[in-house]
């Protein structure tokens, strides 16, 4: 759907997380993986998390093919369930456009909250969402929560109050606006810390 270029936001991360000295990088919402297998390319080992295990399956088929299936390992995960991964394990997490998903407030605190938990002290988290300056923001059917559903895909559009308080307890270093599509979707570029 996206093609096999990295998005723009994975480029920043792996800058942002070379800058860290991070090795062990986990994606969630990994979907065919043009991210993760770019990270992979990088040097990065790499947990791919997605909920579709079709998507993963030509991940990993698309990771022999490029000479990194060793640097990737594929998970099936609902984000809406703890995540099977050791505490402190991963020295940065990335994200592209899965926090924006119909997830609720509170599901969204939980995700952050085993994000922190995963992370070692001093990780990255970098995540992109839609937010309430979109185009689609309060088109549609409205769910709550900040949920609304245009052609039939619904979509959880961030507050800057919602990113602030996803970030309690980290270092918040940016909230970058950039757009990407054809609408263009608006979005944030969040790159957050855990405190050593």
């Amino acid at each position: 759907m996206y093609g096999a270029e990295p998005s723009e936001a994975a480029a920043h991360a792996a800058g942002v997380f070379r800058a860290a000295g991070a090795r062990q990088v986990l994606e969630l919402g990994a979907g065919h993986g043009r991210d993760a297998l770019y990270f992979a390319r990088e040097g990065f080992t790499v947990t791919a998390a997605d909920f579709s295990p079709a998507g993963l399956e030509q991940l990993r088929a698309a990771a022999a093919g490029q000479g990194t299936a060793g640097r990737v390992t594929t998970m099936v995960h609902d984000v809406r369930e703890p995540l099977p991964v050791a505490d402190a394990s991963v020295d940065g997490v990335f994200a592209h456009m899965l926090l924006c998903m119909a997830l609720s407030t509170t599901e969204l605190h939980a995700l952050v909250g085993e994000v922190r938990r995963v992370l070692r002290p001093g990780g990255v988290f970098v995540y992109t969402v839609r937010h309430t300056g979109d185009a689609h923001y309060g088109a549609g059917t409205g769910h709550g929560d900040g949920i609304w559903e245009h052609s039939g895909f619904a979509v959880h559009y961030f507050s800057r109050p919602l990113v602030d308080a996803l970030a309690d307890g980290w270092r918040l270093e940016e909230v970058h606006p950039f757009e990407e599509g054809g609408l263009p979707r608006r979005l944030w570029r969040i790159t957050q810390r855990l405190p050593r």
